[in-house]
């Protein structure tokens, strides 16, 4: 074989060796690419996706989808570069969902929590919003403390210093600037009976500028009936608005969809507060490959929404989970256009 033959069989086997490794070296990238969307109405394998026992679940002739991104690992140079040409997927510095020092259990349990969270929270907001409010109970008084028979176990506190207070966090708040020897006037419920307690504080065990009561609470909101979610896979915060949605329409009679699929994502705070989410180029996608016309927006999200958005989708701007009802109810009743993007 000739000089120049050799040196092209050498160069061949050099882009070989060459391609060889990269198609074995993992970059420092995961893919975004769209994910499922899940009917929070509907049932996965024949059991609802929201189930409802101790009353009559109600009927929906459309769908209240949330979305979902699916997360790609571990991928090599050749696959990234043909990904990075896909319109469909992001390819995002792995750290921004792995964060450095953060094993991948690790975040898988964080994201596991967080989607438990998502739940509790848009069960308590869904409650509220379907007349069943928050109280803050007494689960337990310290023997001695100074709230030592004057409260009890099963009272329910419903203000200090006559500012109400319908929540664990709101009953924190309007003790945490209070010192030790200041008087507080506790309003509660027992049974049938209300009245007003004064308490003066001592000094908390563990910080002893802060004035105690001495007493264990919860926060409660007593239902009828019975709620769980049967949904696996999934992790994360961002399906709470759309929880929240789902188990409003399931127990009220009104149909919120009006016979439309809408999809939808966000983040929902005990308050009804819509937080913003990730991803939402693929969660977009995955709604209108599933069908859905509508899609509840963060309004933290809105910009990069709209530059992303793609045709046959109608974004829909929500702050809280107030916005969302109001926009589904013009919807469905054909009033208005709700505020978009």
């Amino acid at each position: 074989m000739s000089r120049r033959g050799w040196s092209v069989v050498a160069g061949a086997l050099v882009v070989f060796l060459l391609a060889l490794g990269l198609s074995q070296m993992t970059v420092p990238y995961v893919a975004l690419a769209p994910g499922r969307a899940v009917d929070t109405l509907g049932a996965i394998k024949g059991k609802p996706v929201i189930e409802v026992k101790g009353a009559q679940a109600t009927d929906s002739q459309g769908q209240l989808s949330l979305t979902t991104v699916s997360v790609y690992d571990g991928i090599d140079f050749f696959t990234a570069l043909r990904m990075w040409f896909d319109d469909d997927i992001a390819l995002v510095p792995r750290e921004s969902v792995y964060p450095p020092g953060e094993s991948e259990q690790e975040s898988e349990k964080k994201a596991a929590a967080d989607w438990q969270q998502s739940q509790d929270s848009a069960e308590v907001v869904a409650l509220r919003e379907l007349g069943y409010p928050t109280q803050v109970a007494v689960k337990s008084v310290t023997q001695g403390a100074p709230a030592d028979g004057k409260l009890a176990p099963g009272d329910v506190v419903t203000a200090v210093n006559g500012t109400a207070v319908d929540s664990g966090s709101a009953f924190i708040e309007a003790l945490s600037n209070k010192k030790p020897g200041e008087q507080v006037a506790l309003t509660y419920q027992r049974g049938d009976t209300q009245g007003t307690v004064d308490v003066v504080l001592e000094a908390d065990e563990k910080d002893s500028k802060q004035g105690r009561l001495g007493i264990e609470i919860s926060q409660e909101q007593p239902h009828p009936f019975e709620l769980s979610f049967d949904l696996k896979g999934i992790g994360g915060p961002s399906a709470g608005l759309m929880f929240a949605l789902g188990i409003i329409d399931k127990i009220d009679d009104e149909d919120l969809t009006g016979g439309k699929k809408i999809a939808g994502t966000g983040t929902i705070a005990d308050t009804g507060k819509v937080g913003a989410i990730g991803g939402i180029p693929q969660k977009m996608i995955g709604a209108l490959d599933e069908g859905s016309t509508v899609f509840l927006t963060p309004a933290a999200n809105c910009a990069e929404a709209k530059r992303a958005k793609p045709d046959g989708l109608t974004l829909v701007k929500v702050s809280k989970l107030d916005d969302a009802l109001t926009a589904l109810e013009m919807i469905r009743n054909n009033t208005g256009t709700p505020a978009g993007c």
